[in-house]
């Protein structure tokens, strides 16, 4: 649905008569002027609140402000990407609530102000975002950076943010007379919240044999929800009981947080784990990863999705309008897609990729033709989504390509990955080897925006990371609500959405074979060829009319389920009323 945006704070009032769900975030992506996301998790944050407010989901969000954001990317000539500062002005956007709350760190009293910005939908519903900020005079300059910056600063810093998030979160939302029944992380950057929950659910009785006892962990758990994201164990916030001590003191006991987060280091997703009653994973393959990472818990899963008005070029919306009215609000009608003239719905990809092809030709004269078969690949640029992966073996793409193929990439690497700015320099060195040959443009600074041009315009959507790596993995999703075929390793939500040559393409062997494979870059590599040269190239050129039938059946098949509010649909019965 189209959503309007900060609603006059007298209104807060309003949302506070009933009970709320509380989504604890540490990145939100709602708009492109507003820093605070990095990528696809604060991206699907943004969705599943759009979704609640389209649903009338008793809802409230909770995330830092990011004053100074994740940066803005340059790229040189030679692909060095530079990372310059994102610097945004929240009083543009939003409105600051009266309340205060703090919390005690490194000794200090650390006060934190709350902007609220409101995410309304047309259809009526509408759901509160709490900003917190410590940037207040009142505080010393160290404590009012402690939220400028996503993802900034050392594991004090990080552990700093968490405890502004977790703690003050949780005290933000009842001093604004917010009443709670659930409390859902997403990720354990806000783990830190089940402590403040169990300060109030402290017996007032003593124990002799355990002090544990006199911590209700049942009752706890009751309230909160936890989804992982991350299936390597690197992943995962893991923070010293000696930085513990330093940042936040005699907070919680620490023989009582030991037994909950593990002996050795304070693990923020450990943490999670043991107070949350419900937890899941993003993916069915990625619940069966968890659950092999963390033994004696039971994990979950469902599925992430995208939120479908969002994520629609408008070509395709003014389509979905015409021939399946109600879509946007029940995309399971997206079933129906065969109502749609094939020739309409060709024309309406067309649209888009002209779009794109104008964008990318204005803005790096690229010299790209709206004819000739487009892949895109834009994401995070980390090692183990491969961004390389189809230069393997190049003069083998320039025989396939040349004159046949053009190729769109995007991508930010975080500023302290070196293997991330790596690939996008190897990109810059495939472009140059291959000028004249196969176009390939990056675009910088990868945005909201920008992406949506992107899933929405190519023709194939490209996607390799190495298994089990891939959580889940949402631009896929976006690509198939615009028709655009994926191409892409059976990791993640593809496992699930993808039929060979129906929905779109696999690469490589499936999730178990691959295990017993030692050169899988090699393996991945050729039938990213074979099929580029056999399959996908031959059809797009020669058969439009299966083309056209994929791209039916990626909206069909892809799109009526992929998308967050079949989502939000799951978490309410599953996860919210048990």
């Amino acid at each position: 649905m189209g959503f309007c945006y900060n609603k006059p704070m007298p209104l807060l009032k309003d949302y506070i008569r009933e009970p709320k769900i509380a989504y604890f975030s540490m990145e939100i992506g709602l708009r492109d002027d507003m820093y605070t996301y990095s990528g696809g998790l604060g991206v699907l944050a943004g969705d599943i609140v759009r979704s609640a407010a389209d649903l009338n989901i008793p809802f409230v969000a909770v995330t830092l402000i990011s004053r100074k954001g994740y940066f803005n990317q340059e790229i040189d000539e030679d692909g060095h990407q530079i990372e310059l500062p994102a610097i945004w002005e929240p009083s543009r956007h939003m409105n600051t609530a009266p309340e205060r709350v703090s919390v005690r760190i490194e000794g200090r009293t650390v006060h934190i102000q709350a902007w609220v910005y409101f995410v309304e939908s047309l259809r009526g519903g509408s759901v509160p975002v709490i900003f917190l900020d410590t940037d207040l005079p009142e505080n010393s300059e160290e404590d009012r950076q402690i939220t400028d910056y996503l993802y900034g600063g050392d594991d004090a810093y990080r552990m700093k943010q968490e405890a502004v998030l977790g703690i003050g979160g949780v005290r933000m939302l009842r001093r604004l007379g917010f009443k709670i029944k659930k409390y859902h992380m997403n990720e354990g950057h806000a783990a830190f919240l089940t402590l403040e929950l169990l300060h109030d659910y402290k017996r007032d009785i003593e124990s002799v044999w355990d002090e544990s006892y006199i911590w209700d962990v049942e009752s706890v758990k009751e309230l909160c929800v936890f989804t992982t994201h991350t299936p390597v164990e690197a992943g995962h916030d893991k923070f010293s009981y000696e930085l513990y001590d330093r940042i936040l003191g005699d907070y919680f006991p620490k023989n009582v947080l030991k037994r909950l987060a593990g002996e050795e280091n304070l693990n923020m997703t450990l943490l999670a784990l043991n107070l949350s009653k419900y937890i899941n994973g993003v993916a069915k393959r990625h619940g069966e990863v968890s659950q092999d990472m963390f033994p004696g818990y039971q994990i979950n899963a469902i599925t992430n999705g995208v939120h479908s008005y969002t994520w629609t070029a408008e070509s395709f919306r003014r389509l979905y309008d015409k021939y399946l009215p109600g879509w946007a609000n029940e995309p399971e009608i997206f079933v129906r897609v065969g109502v749609i003239p094939d020739e309409e719905l060709w024309d309406a990809h067309m649209e888009a990729k002209r779009r794109l092809i104008d964008y990318v030709n204005t803005v790096y004269n690229a010299g790209m033709d709206y004819h000739t078969l487009t892949i895109g690949f834009a994401r995070r640029a980390t090692a183990y989504k491969r961004a390389d992966l189809l230069f393997y073996d190049i003069e083998r793409l320039e025989r396939i390509g040349t004159g046949r193929l053009q190729i769109i990439y995007a991508g930010k690497a975080h500023p302290k990955d070196i293997e991330g700015k790596h690939l996008i320099e190897k990109i810059y060195s495939a472009m140059k080897r291959l000028r004249g040959k196969i176009n390939i443009v990056f675009l910088k600074n990868y945005s909201m925006e920008i992406a949506l041009r992107v899933i929405s315009g190519v023709d194939v959507w490209l996607n390799t990371p190495l298994r089990p790596l891939e959580a889940s993995g949402t631009s896929g999703m976006k690509a198939a609500h615009n028709g655009v075929l994926n191409f892409s390793v059976l990791d993640g939500w593809w496992i699930e959405g993808h039929i060979e040559g129906y929905t779109g393409w696999s690469i490589g062997p499936g999730p178990e074979e691959a295990k017993h494979i030692d050169d899988i870059n090699r393996v991945d590599a050729e039938d990213i060829y074979h099929k580029l040269e056999n399959l996908i190239i031959p059809t797009y050129y020669n058969d439009r009319k299966t083309w056209i039938r994929m791209m039916q059946n990626a909206i069909g098949k892809n799109a009526y389920y992929f998308n967050t509010h079949r989502m939000m649909r799951r978490y309410v019965t599953e996860a919210y009323i048990r």
